[in-house]
C-alpha cells in the first residue's frame, strides 16, 4: 500500500502543550511533589526531607545558578559523594537547561583537571572531603570555575574551603517556586560522564533527557519496584548517574 495524499491523521493534529510534551526525569520529581508532597523523598542520617521540600530545594538550586546565568549549554560539574545535595544536582542543574558532570571521586588531579577543562566547567560544587584532590585539580585546570562548598553536617569534615560560597547559602538564595526550564527538545543533554581513561585522557559520554526518562521505565521494571519503595543506596551517583536512580526515585 502506498500513503494517500492529504493523510487526514496529519490535519489539525499538530503538537501542543495538552497533547505532547518533551521525555525528562524532571517531570517525575515535579509530579511526586504534587501528588505525595508529605512522603519522605530522602533520608540522610538525622536528615530528612519530603518529595515537597526536595523539590523546592532543587528548585532553589536552579534558580542560584540560573541567578549566575547558567543556562542551555553550560556544565555544572560536581565532586560529591552520595548525599541529599548530589540529588539535587541531578535536577537543578537540569532545570536551568545546563549539564550535569559528575566527578568520579577517587580519581587524581591531573584527570580531574583535563575534566573540567574538556566539560568547559563554570561551576563546581565540591564537598570538602574532597577538598586536597580538588585544590590540586583546579590549579591544574585552565578553567576558573565558580566554586561552591558542600558542608556535610551528618559527616563533618576538616577539609579547606575551596570556593566563595557555601552550598547551604548559595540554595537559600534561590527561589522555591522557580519557573524552571522545559527541554526544547527531548534530545537536549542533562548530563556529561567520562570513562576512565585507560587507553589516554578520559572521554565524555552524553545523556539526554530522553534516555534518562527511559532509564528510569526501565529500572522500575528491571528491579521490580513496587509503590513508594525504600532504597538504600550503594551504587556510586557519580557512576553513570547512579545508573538512573536519583531520577528513578
Amino acid at each position: 500500500m502506498t500513503a494517500k495524499a492529504g493523510n487526514a491523521y496529519e490535519q489539525d493534529l499538530d503538537r501542543n502543550a495538552a497533547n505532547y510534551q518533551p521525555l525528562t526525569p524532571l517531570t517525575f520529581l515535579e509530579r511526586a511533589a504534587m501528588v505525595w508532597p508529605a512522603r519522605t523523598a530522602i533520608i540522610h542520617g538525622r536528615q530528612t526531607h519530603t518529595y515537597h521540600e526536595l523539590y523546592a530545594r532543587c528548585r532553589r538550586l536552579g534558580s542560584a545558578l540560573a541567578k549566575r546565568g547558567i543556562g542551555v549549554g553550560d556544565t555544572v560539574s560536581a565532586m560529591l559523594p552520595n548525599i541529599p545535595s548530589m540529588v539535587e544536582a541531578h535536577y537543578g542543574v537540569a532545570m536551568t537547561g545546563a549539564v550535569l558532570h559528575s566527578i568520579n571521586t577517587r580519581l587524581d588531579a591531573a584527570i580531574i583537571a583535563f575534566m573540567l577543562d574538556h566539560a568547559g566547567t563554570q561551576v563546581l560544587i565540591t564537598d570538602r572531603e574532597f577538598a586536597p584532590v580538588m585544590k590540586a585539580a583546579l590549579a591544574l585546570a585552565t578553567v576558573k570555575p565558580l566554586v561552591i562548598d558542600y558542608d556535610d553536617l551528618e559527616f563533618p569534615q576538616t577539609g579547606e574551603r575551596l570556593g566563595e560560597i557555601d552550598y547551604e547559602d548559595f540554595v537559600a538564595g534561590g527561589d522555591p517556586q522557580f519557573a524552571w526550564r522545559m527541554p526544547a527538545d527531548e534530545w537536549e543533554a542533562i548530563a556529561l560522564n567520562y570513562t576512565s581513561g585507560t587507553t589516554g585522557n578520559p572521554k565524555g559520554v552524553v545523556v539526554h533527557h530522553r534516555g534518562a526518562a527511559l532509564m528510569c521505565y526501565a529500572n522500575i521494571m528491571a528491579s521490580g519496584m513496587g509503590k513508594h519503595p525504600v532504597y538504600l543506596w550503594t551504587l556510586p551517583m557519580f557512576h553513570c548517574n547512579g545508573w538512573g536512580f536519583p531520577w528513578t526515585l
